[in-house]
């Protein structure tokens, strides 16, 4: 097998959210509101068990009952995402309703984002191998600001977003329109995902698929590399 184009996802594999803590501070300050050290940690805490982190891990996440229909649809447009997220940050008491739209709008920054530490050697290494590059992703808006941002929209080709064709992974819709913008063949793409579910889905057209964990940052520096053996 000729590897000709590898298709990543984007948080958990290629980018990493900033830390419930990092998010919920960076809005309080620019806010200009203060909780006391009690009341940040309560707050930091249920936001994270609430799972109100956009891109965050949700494997601990017990959704309620009213909002389990929204959360299942959420990456199929913008508006279904932001009410999915500022559904469940409004489950954790804060002391400003404007917080609730606050904290969704900061995780769409790219200074929330942090790519993990071989993420730009893996992509320029592609690129310097003859290489396509597309990002595949369940997501409710545009990510392409945060690689520009941080200096790696140069290296991706494509990018296919969720959101704008009404479907998510692992719907094998997704990972055909994204080698059909390659113009590779199936067969000859590698998805790279930390989904065992969602990026599998790109099997079903004959696409090879290899996994990394979802991890903080610090704690996974170089699962991206193997990527340049498999090519």
């Amino acid at each position: 097998m000729t590897i000709k184009a590898v298709l990543f996802d984007f948080s958990g594999t290629l980018f990493r959210i900033e830390s419930t803590e990092s998010w919920l501070r960076a809005v309080l300050d620019a806010s200009e509101l203060t909780l006391s050290d009690e009341e940040f940690t309560r707050a930091a805490r249920g936001l994270h068990e609430a799972g109100a982190l956009p891109g965050g891990t949700t494997d601990h996440v017990v959704v309620p009952e009213h909002l389990t229909e929204l959360i299942a649809v959420r990456d199929v447009d913008a508006s279904r995402h932001r009410a999915a997220y500022t559904g469940l940050a409004r489950t954790v008491p804060l002391p400003d309703e404007r917080l609730y739209d606050a904290l969704y709008d900061r995780h769409m920054d790219p200074a929330a984002w942090r790519p993990y530490p071989d993420a730009p050697d893996v992509l320029a290494g592609l690129r310097e191998r003859g290489i396509l590059v597309g990002v595949v992703s369940n997501i409710g808006w545009d990510l392409r600001p945060v690689f520009v941002a941080h200096g790696l929209d140069r290296y991706v080709d494509t990018y296919v977003m969720s959101y704008r064709h009404g479907v998510t992974k692992p719907d094998a819709r997704l990972f055909a329109t994204a080698c059909e913008a390659l113009g590779a063949a199936p067969g000859d793409v590698l998805m790279v995902g930390d989904d065992r579910r969602a990026d599998a889905g790109a099997a079903a057209i004959g696409c090879a698929v290899h996994f990394v964990d979802h991890l903080p940052a610090e704690e996974r520096p170089d699962a991206l590399r193997p990527v340049l053996d498999l090519v």
